[in-house]
């Protein structure tokens, strides 16, 4: 599962454009998190976050 990192975003919306599932939306906060019940895990947001803020963590489940 993947977490963005709030103190390294810079909330540019790249990964919410790029999600192919649609787990990302922009909060009123002006933050992105990630929806992990949405999550393909697919990585495309990682791959296009220009400020790596996006990392991947195991899941607790």
């Amino acid at each position: 599962m993947f977490v963005i990192n709030k103190d390294v975003c810079s909330e540019c919306g790249e990964c919410q454009d790029i999600c192919p599932c649609g787990a990302i939306e922009q909060q009123d906060d002006g933050s992105f998190p990630i929806e992990a019940s949405v999550c393909a895990d697919c990585a495309a947001c990682q791959s296009v976050c220009p400020f790596e803020a996006i990392e991947e963590v195991e899941n607790d489940e």
